[in-house]
């Protein structure tokens, strides 16, 4: 096998490959990338055979061939080139090593057995449909926050996506939670997925796809069976297992009747409680809530440091309900505010049940926090 890139265009696949393979030297040949130049395209693949990431990129071919590579260690050589060269890739059969040459600088790097590489692209996807990239987008950044990272609790640890119906209207849904909150953010239904089921997104699988849509075409293919996912964004196919497990119904924690209503900015609200939560180095950082009408007082207390208090009155908020405190994670409340973009809305029924928590100009996201004592 012999080829030739543009330094750039092999720096940006392997950027994408790299973090994929196998860091782990459990299974040698998962550490390396397989390359495949056939019919006048370069094909490089990574997996730890949970995800697999495929990239086809422009690449001048003089030999055909497939070999495999260290990934991390080749990334790491292109990446340090200087601009603008060409990267020279070459394996013969005398010695087995692939040859890289880019301008005077030259390696050889050991490989492994191309039969050894292992595939699971391949296999049926009954459910298909074409969905918009600035909407995956929302769908992801929306909720991962939410995702669990409590092994135990593995059905947590992804995104769940599936089809709902609201009223008649057929509506796709992602829905995170790590049980102190959860995240639900729905969109339209794209053509082709009414069909399709419930499934969890994995976490790692989650990372990467992000990674990958802001470089995307407007359009990005989906394909789905009970088992496993994959996306097609451009010239790059993401194909990964989803979480065997059930998700939970997660409906039933989202209450129904809370009627005291807090509407306040995004930004006085997200700089108050980190003005407020500073005085404590507790790592859930507890902030108190304090709601009386026209006034909004915020405070948070460490047994080493103090105290510390902010009002944000009438003129930043709108509350005309009865008084209550509650109490929240300072983090988890930032987590949820980070999602809003200008003024949200805490739905509340007392200091020790659900909160519900809008952006308020835009319905489709609703989250849910649990509140704590302070």
């Amino acid at each position: 096998m012999k080829f030739s890139a543009e330094r750039a265009t092999l720096l940006k696949a392997l950027a994408h490959i790299q973090s994929v393979a196998e860091k782990r030297n459990t299974i040698p040949i998962l550490a390396n990338v397989l390359m495949q130049a056939t019919n006048g395209q370069l094909s490089l693949k990574a997996t730890d055979m949970e995800i697999e990431v495929v990239e086809n990129v422009p690449a001048s071919i003089t030999r055909e061939g497939a070999t495999t590579a260290p990934a991390s260690v080749l990334y790491e050589i292109v990446r340090k080139l200087p601009d603008g060269v060409v990267v020279e890739l070459d394996q013969t059969d005398s010695d087995g090593q692939l040859h890289l040459r880019a301008g005077r600088y030259a390696t050889h790097l050991n490989v492994l057995s191309v039969d050894d590489f292992p595939s699971m692209g391949a296999g049926e996807f009954p459910h298909r449909f074409q969905l918009n990239g600035s909407i995956l987008r929302s769908l992801i950044d929306r909720t991962r926050f939410a995702i669990s990272t409590e092994e135990t609790r593995y059905y947590l640890n992804g995104i769940y996506l599936h089809a709902a119906d609201i009223d008649g209207k057929p509506l796709l849904r992602a829905v995170a939670t790590d049980g102190h909150r959860l995240a639900r953010v729905e969109a339209e239904m794209p053509a082709g997925a009414a069909g399709m089921p419930g499934v969890i997104i994995p976490r790692k699988t989650v990372a990467e796809l992000r990674k990958l849509i802001d470089e995307a075409p407007e359009e990005i293919a989906v394909a789905l069976s009970e088992t496993r996912i994959q996306f097609t964004v451009g010239p790059i196919t993401l194909t990964s297992k989803l979480i065997d497990g059930t998700f939970p119904e997660y409906e039933r924690v989202i209450p129904r009747n809370n009627t005291r209503i807090l509407r306040v900015g995004k930004k006085d609200f997200s700089d108050a409680v980190a003005r407020v939560a500073a005085i404590s180095q507790e790592r859930s950082r507890p902030v108190k809530l304090m709601l009386e009408p026209g006034l909004l007082t915020l405070s948070a207390s460490s047994a080493e440091q103090g105290t510390a208090k902010e009002e944000l009155d009438d003129n930043r908020i709108s509350y005309d309900a009865e008084a209550l405190e509650i109490g929240f994670q300072a983090r988890y409340l930032n987590d949820i505010t980070d999602q809003v973009e200008k003024e949200v809305e805490f739905c509340f029924a007392d200091s020790a049940s659900p909160t519900i928590v809008r952006d308020v100009d835009s319905p489709s996201a609703l989250y849910v926090l649990m509140p704590m004592r302070v």
